[in-house]
């Protein structure tokens, strides 16, 4: 059987995101995404969510805006968060990412009014000690699944007894990663057992202008929030999921 759990990355990032990831699932193939529990959501975007039928995980969060705690080892002297993920790590105390981690999840279960599907994290920091310890304790704790982008973290996560697809793809760069070509042929190309679609499809407003990752996003619309890639994946007999049913 050949299942695939489509996520958007980033809800919560701007509004433009936030319409476009419920948009995406509505018309395409998005079944997942992971909130930003850092930042500022407005309150009929996050009704929309709690709603939307996805399944929502935490996009914990160490590189982008100010922490929900005080860690002092995780900000630079503007109380921000250092942005460069391998700067981030090799800079954090264990003990400030595990406050800061605690502090999401808990702003979470305010925001959602329920536990979370998974965890991953913000420009994969999560592959980084101390963050992969931290994160994968507390996904156990949870009892929820993790992202596994590599072979690596995939053997961490499941000797750790977690949950985890067999199988990832994505990428942010450049160029849109899931422009509807990529996105049909990797359907067509898809191993059996389950895997993930990292994406971030959304709208590009004001709030993304600076971003690297802006436009694209609006490409990732069309190649994965569209009839064309549902009606793909339903000719090929792909079962669409979310981390939640794993």
């Amino acid at each position: 059987m050949k299942r695939l759990i489509v996520n958007a990355d980033d809800f919560g990032r701007s509004t433009g995101v936030n319409l476009g990831i419920v948009r995406a699932q509505r018309e395409g193939i998005v079944t997942s995404t992971t909130v930003l529990a850092t930042a500022a959501i407005d309150a009929e975007q996050l009704a929309a969510l709690r709603d939307s039928g996805l399944g929502v995980g935490i996009h914990v969060n160490l590189t982008l805006g100010r922490p929900l705690s005080g860690g002092r080892s995780l900000v630079d002297s503007n109380g921000r968060f250092v942005r460069d993920a391998n700067h981030a790590a090799a800079r954090a105390d264990a003990r400030d990412v595990e406050r800061e981690v605690n502090a999401q999840i808990e702003k979470f279960a305010y925001l959602m009014r329920r536990e979370p599907t998974h965890l991953d994290t913000h420009h994969h920091v999560g592959l980084l000690a101390p963050v992969t310890g931290v994160v994968l304790d507390a996904a156990r704790r949870l009892g929820v699944a993790v992202r596994s982008q590599n072979e690596t973290a995939r053997a961490r996560a499941l000797t750790a007894g977690l949950r985890t697809p067999d199988h990832f793809f994505g990428e942010s760069g450049p160029e849109a990663y899931w422009s509807l070509a990529r996105t049909l042929a990797h359907l067509r190309a898809l191993p059996s057992g389950v895997s993930e679609f990292m994406a971030h499809p959304g709208w590009c407003d004001d709030a993304l202008s600076y971003s690297r990752y802006g436009r694209q996003r609006e490409t990732e619309m069309i190649g994965l929030g569209t009839s064309a890639a549902r009606a793909a994946a339903s000719s090929l007999g792909i079962t669409l999921c979310h981390f939640g049913e794993l």
